[in-house]
């Protein structure tokens, strides 16, 4: 791995959750003002992320436990950088869909500070789907 690699290595702990609306610019927080997470890059190559809602509930009955899944993401895999993004090629997620895909975020890092942004796709958090984005925030643990 390159030098700009190492950089990433890490645990890094979710400040904020956005959605951005690509036609309106709207920014939203749809898990809250503190939403749960880490990242963590490995030195190996590898990666995870876990990202929870600000408010849940354990679940004991169907909706409830639909309700949990809805409000979380997670997934891990292989890594690799170019430029300012890094590739995900999943291996495991809380959506089969994504299994054996790579996904693609594009980063900046502040010092302590990593923005993350995936890119723009329709938004399954707001109905109807409208392009949007994510944006998260991370500070390094």
């Amino acid at each position: 791995m390159s030098e700009h690699d190492t950089k990433l290595h890490g645990c890094w702990r979710l400040v904020s959750f956005d959605t951005e609306r690509q036609d309106t610019k709207e920014r939203t927080q749809p898990w809250g003002a503190a939403p749960n997470g880490r990242l963590i890059f490995g030195s190996d190559g590898r990666m995870m992320v876990m990202i929870t809602a600000e408010t849940r509930e354990p679940g004991d009955t169907d909706e409830k436990l639909l309700a949990l899944f809805r409000t979380m993401m997670c997934y891990t895999g292989r890594y690799r950088i170019d430029g300012d993004r890094f590739i995900t090629k999943i291996d495991s997620s809380w959506n089969e869909a994504w299994n054996g895909s790579e996904q693609e975020r594009s980063y900046k890092l502040e010092g302590d500070t990593l923005y993350v942004m995936t890119a723009w796709m329709p938004n399954p958090l707001i109905s109807g789907n409208p392009i949007g984005r994510a944006i998260l925030r991370f500070r390094r643990e």
